[in-house]
């Protein structure tokens, strides 16, 4: 057996529950503890099993298993990545890049897994921080990316950016989207950026409706912290994988770096980065 004691998680939606339960039901019969991720536990509505929080679950499990989409993976990816537990996803979202099995599938896909058969992946993080008057007031990380960009009703802002101690430009748009390669098919994409594969060691930074044509999106090296200071704009904000925001000001410089951590991902034998872009993209002309 590979796996002892396996963290639950599951999207806390209304009618989460049953197919939890599913999926608890099946691990317990391949002989593994199972212990529910708190919330998840609550919107699911099961009660008379062990539950903990993400933080335990990272020190306690030896494998986590999450039930949702990709958000839900991402929420628990960033909690549990600094302790080095493997995950596998199960799709309950719509596109499902890093929850990429079916749940009608999971039976069939989770058994030889279980018993150490699978491919696996490891996939960089982001890590950054606002700067105001020399202190940091907010911190975070990503699996996707970082985003600053205007507010609802406000105009353009203007970023100066760095690049290390290289001034590489100054931009005006609706904001910038800092992506790593896992989140070069979220945001990034849909804003105009290239896709990642996911063993390059680097990111991309694409602008958001960018006011110049000529500012196009860049592939970067990620050994180098990349710095965004707020110019121009007002009602600007900074988040990270859409989960987390905090508002910036004027004179408020944005780092982003690559975090020491990394998230580890498990996947059927036989997986291919290819092929999941095939099929969630429906790339389906030529040979498959």
């Amino acid at each position: 057996m590979a796996f002892r004691h396996v963290a639950l998680v599951g999207k806390p939606a209304p009618g989460i529950g049953p197919v939890i339960e599913q999926v608890r039901d099946f691990l317990r019969q391949h002989g593994l503890r199972v212990t529910l991720e708190r919330r998840s536990a609550e919107a699911a509505g099961i009660e008379g099993y062990p539950v903990m929080e993400p933080e335990e679950l990272g020190q306690a499990c030896d494998l986590g298993v999450v039930v949702g989409g990709d958000g839900t993976m991402l929420g628990f990816a960033r909690e549990v990545a600094r302790f080095g537990m493997p995950l596998v996803g199960i799709n309950q979202g719509r596109l499902g890049f890093i929850t990429d099995i079916p749940f009608e599938q999971f039976r069939e896909a989770l058994a030889p897994m279980l018993e150490g058969r699978h491919a696996s992946e490891r996939r960089s993080l982001l890590e950054g921080a606002v700067w105001r008057d020399g202190q940091s007031i907010f911190s975070g990380v990503a699996l996707n990316d970082v985003v600053v960009a205007r507010g609802a009703a406000a105009a353009m802002v203007e970023l100066r950016i760095h690049v290390g101690e290289d001034f590489m430009a100054n931009i005006r748009a609706d904001g910038v989207v800092v992506a790593s390669p896992t989140g070069s098919t979220a945001y990034s994409l849909s804003a105009g950026g290239p896709l990642l594969h996911p063993s390059i060691a680097g990111w991309v930074m694409v602008p958001i409706a960018s006011h110049s044509l000529s500012n196009r999106p860049i592939v970067l090296p990620d050994d180098a912290e990349l710095r965004l200071e707020l110019v121009a704009g007002r009602d600007a904000s900074v988040n990270f994988d859409m989960q987390s925001l905090t508002h910036v000001q004027l004179g408020d410089r944005v780092t982003v770096r690559r975090s020491e951590h990394q998230s580890l991902f498990l996947h059927p034998e036989g997986w291919s980065y290819y092929a999941t872009l095939r099929r969630k993209l429906r790339w389906y002309e030529g040979n498959s």
